[in-house]
């Protein structure tokens, strides 16, 4: 049940740790998704919560919810001023040869009748960076950390696939596909002035371990 998820509440927020595989947004083929689930989530209030941002359907953890349209106001302008903190874990399906970095890579979202859309890199697009470290490394395949400091659409997806050149493992558009996508929002944290900040951590992903990363 979607309210056996929140990560943190109180009277302007509620975190949920979104499990991977459930949509966001409604989708045209009616499955279930976060929207459609928000009147299970007033916790006494009348009125549902709002959706603040995104993650896609196939990544896990922080999303963010406002409970009142002031409270869903501040919170947008924060993550338009570039306020709040996330930082993301992904399985790569090789390993950097540095430990860590900064990508750079401006994105814009290209379409085709045969393959849909998706988003590539692009000089012209919208200016998009993500920080980046190395968790743990395996045989071909390794642990990241990732810390987007713009929200453009499967940011990290690309900044892997392209900016790194090792997409995440299970992307079915940017990699090889072939499961689970192994993309989790870890951590969320947001600064409100005279307040203590929304700060919320997920729990380790149950794919993660069934692979061999077990930091649970």
């Amino acid at each position: 049940m979607i309210e056996d998820s929140v990560l943190f509440i109180d009277g302007e927020a509620v975190v949920i740790d979104k499990p991977a595989g459930l949509a966001v947004d409604r989708p045209r083929d009616g499955s279930p998704s976060v929207e459609a689930m928000l009147g299970d989530l007033t916790f006494g209030f009348q009125r549902p919560p709002k959706l603040v941002h995104r993650i896609d359907r196939d990544t896990s953890g922080c999303l963010l919810l406002s409970r009142n349209p002031k409270a869903h106001k501040r919170f947008h302008q924060a993550f338009e001023q570039g306020q709040v903190t996330k930082r993301y874990f992904a399985l790569l399906d090789g390993a950097p040869q540095e430990d860590s970095g900064t990508i750079d890579l401006a994105l814009t979202k290209v379409s085709s009748a045969a393959t849909g859309w998706r988003m590539r890199g692009d000089a012209k697009g919208k200016a998009a960076r993500t920080r980046w470290k190395v968790i743990e490394r395996q045989p071909h395949r390794a642990l990241v950390a990732f810390y987007p400091e713009t929200g453009r659409t499967h940011q990290i997806r690309v900044h892997a696939a392209e900016g790194l050149g090792i997409p995440i493992m299970g992307d079915p558009v940017y990699g090889a596909g072939g499961g689970a996508m192994m993309l989790h929002a870890v951590s969320l944290s947001l600064p409100r002035p005279g307040k203590p900040d929304i700060s919320a951590q997920a729990p380790w992903p149950e794919r993660f371990t069934q692979v061999g990363f077990d930091r649970g």
